[in-house]
């Protein structure tokens, strides 16, 4: 993927996650409330928002690390994305996907580590 389509699909992103923080605030404030579920909907948002902010930084690098951006990304989908619906259905299996977005997550951090330049 060219850099110029990573950044565009990271802006996206963070669009994404300040429109599904003011959805859950205003459009599911009742919904969230009672299903007693208004902080798993803010860890996804909160979770969302740092890791579509990490995909802009690595799509705006000089070397861009694919794999780290790709991890990033598919971590949103599954992590956020499963306590999304989560908080909306209750359903609570989601939280037995939830785990394997983090890991995508952390896996995203830990590729982030070798593409650093070590300056002395």
């Amino acid at each position: 993927m060219k850099a110029a389509k990573a950044t565009r699909i990271a802006a996206l992103t963070g669009l994404f996650a300040v429109a599904l923080g003011a959805f859950g605030a205003h459009g599911l404030k009742d919904l969230l409330a009672h299903n007693g579920t208004a902080a798993i909907w803010e860890k996804a948002v909160f979770y969302h928002f740092i890791h579509a902010v990490m995909l802009f930084i690595l799509a705006e690098r000089k070397e861009f690390p694919t794999a780290a951006w790709w991890c990033f990304f598919f971590g949103i989908v599954i992590f956020s994305g499963s306590l999304y619906l989560l908080a909306m259905t209750n359903a609570l299996w989601l939280g037995g996907v939830t785990p394997v977005g983090g890991l995508c997550l952390m896996a995203g951090w830990l590729l982030v580590i070798p593409s650093v330049r070590w300056k002395n």
